[in-house]
């Protein structure tokens, strides 16, 4: 009992609910324990101390009370089949956390995420989450998938928060942490609220720089689509993050070139990318090897800065960039071609 939380307690009993209602203030109590106090002349709500309406109305929190029951420990505890048809193996489900609990609802499909969105026991995720628990991280992930709604709802509740101090322990949540601020970023209002955030981005570019492949890429990520704001840029540019991507791209990540492309889209982005030791050779190598979008954005970014550096555009003359353009500006992808002819322009000026 002592591991349940405190979500899913009665505020006056302490005890886990079994019968929760709702009493007009929007708190949710044990029926018992409200019923005695207003049994006994209570007027107030017990958590508010707000007046109550005369004989208010006890409205039953089905969601919560389907959810205590799915993530209740006995019915996790459920007698295991003998050997045969139908029969499974004990698992970690038999002494299965609230956690363990909110996390198969969330994987059962989108009436499960529905009960535990409305239960409001995304706050029990949130906390785990946030102290690294990986199984928090991924249900929220989960939850984070069922739209608009669910995402905006979620920030409001907190997730940024939760989802920040989770990536910047940079553990086994950190990158599930990192996957769900990408999907909440789908969402224009939220790219505003996570990049305001005074730990988010900081957290993001910390992983990118400390994190492994994995961890890199998910951070890379969440920052391609943040970075799609334009305030977001300059906010990845102070928390230092340029250096990182340019060393995650000369790894061969796509996704970094792409978010280095959106930085050098204002004049701060191209300024620091200028000073980053080797970046033309980084650029110039993914214009040579990459996949068709890193090519395409490696030489736009490749052209911005030479545009800001005549130093660069030398470098970049001595590390072959015409001949590198003369076999670019016929292929295929019209996009890299184009992009090709402008930087042999750029080029031809120095």
């Amino acid at each position: 009992m002592e591991a349940w939380p405190d979500d899913l307690r009665c505020p006056i009993s302490l005890e886990v609910m079994t019968d929760p209602v709702i009493l007009p203030s929007g708190h949710t109590f044990e029926r018992r324990s409200i019923q005695r106090w207003l049994d006994g002349g209570h007027l107030t709500c017990p958590v508010t101390n707000l007046p109550l309406p005369p004989s208010p109305p006890l409205i039953p929190n089905h969601a919560l009370r389907r959810l205590i029951a799915a993530v209740s420990p006995s019915a996790a505890a459920a007698p295991v089949p003998e050997a045969g048809v139908g029969a499974k193996e004990p698992a970690a489900e038999v002494q299965a956390s609230p956690v363990t609990g909110l996390l198969r609802l969330a994987k059962s499909g989108a009436a499960g995420r529905r009960e535990v969105l409305e239960s409001g026991s995304a706050a029990v995720l949130l906390r785990h989450a946030a102290a690294g628990d990986e199984a928090a991280a991924r249900a929220l992930l989960l939850l984070s998938l069922d739209g608009d709604d669910a995402r905006v709802g979620l920030v409001v509740d907190g997730a940024v928060d939760a989802l920040s101090a989770a990536v910047s322990r940079g553990d086994a949540a950190a990158a599930l942490a990192a996957t769900a601020l990408t999907s909440l970023a789908t969402v224009d209002v939220n790219k505003c609220t996570i990049g305001a955030h005074a730990s988010a981005i900081p957290a993001l570019a910390g992983l990118l720089r400390r994190g492994g492949a994995r961890e890199r890429r998910e951070a890379a990520t969440a920052l391609y689509e943040l970075c799609k704001l334009p305030e977001n840029r300059r906010r990845t540019l102070r928390a230092g993050a340029a250096p990182a991507l340019a060393d995650f791209a000369a790894d061969g990540s796509a996704r970094a070139v792409e978010v280095l492309g959106l930085l050098a889209k204002c004049r701060e982005g191209r300024q620091e990318l200028c000073r980053i030791p080797g970046i033309v050779s980084v650029l110039s190598g993914v214009a040579s090897s990459g996949n068709a979008r890193a090519i395409e954005q490696a030489l736009l970014v490749l052209n911005w800065i030479c545009s800001e550096s005549n130093e660069l555009t030398l470098q970049a003359i001595k590390l072959g960039a015409f001949q590198l353009c003369e076999a670019l500006v016929n292929d295929d992808n019209c996009k890299i071609a184009k992009n090709a002819v402008e930087l042999a322009r750029t080029l031809e000026k120095a």
